[in-house]
């Protein structure tokens, strides 16, 4: 099995990427070196060890995961294994009532007019002339 039982430590990107919080390996370095990941309450370089007791935070696809290292795993496992490797202490996404709805524009509808694309800029917050 690919656990590795007692004080033995894992890199963060890999224990990130083996409990499946990230779908690939490169987007736990990449969260890790954009100061996305602590570990402890302090940022976290992809090496860092990590080991059982650990409090791992990960800011990813737009919400904060908070979970507690039960177990450290060196390989990607499946999700049951995977689920039992970690205390998940995040707090619940907000309901989709909460979310902001993108600008959708009808298929076939053509190129947006200029008046049409700074409404749609102006709903997702984008700034130009920047």
């Amino acid at each position: 099995m690919a656990t590795d039982e007692g004080n033995t430590t894992v890199r963060v990107d890999s224990w990130i990427w083996a409990v499946r919080l990230t779908k690939t390996r490169s987007q736990a370095a990449s969260a890790c070196r954009a100061g996305h990941v602590r570990v402890n309450g302090d940022r976290a370089k992809p090496a860092q060890p990590v080991k059982p007791g650990d409090e791992v935070r990960l800011f990813h696809a737009g919400r904060e995961r908070i979970v507690e290292v039960k177990r450290t795993l060196a390989k990607r496992v499946g999700p049951p294994v995977a689920a039992e490797a970690y205390i998940d202490n995040s707090p619940p996404p907000p309901p989709r009532e909460h979310v902001a709805v993108a600008g959708v524009r009808d298929r076939g509808a053509g190129r947006p007019t200029k008046r049409e694309r700074r409404e749609l800029d102006q709903l997702r917050g984008a700034r130009r002339g920047q």
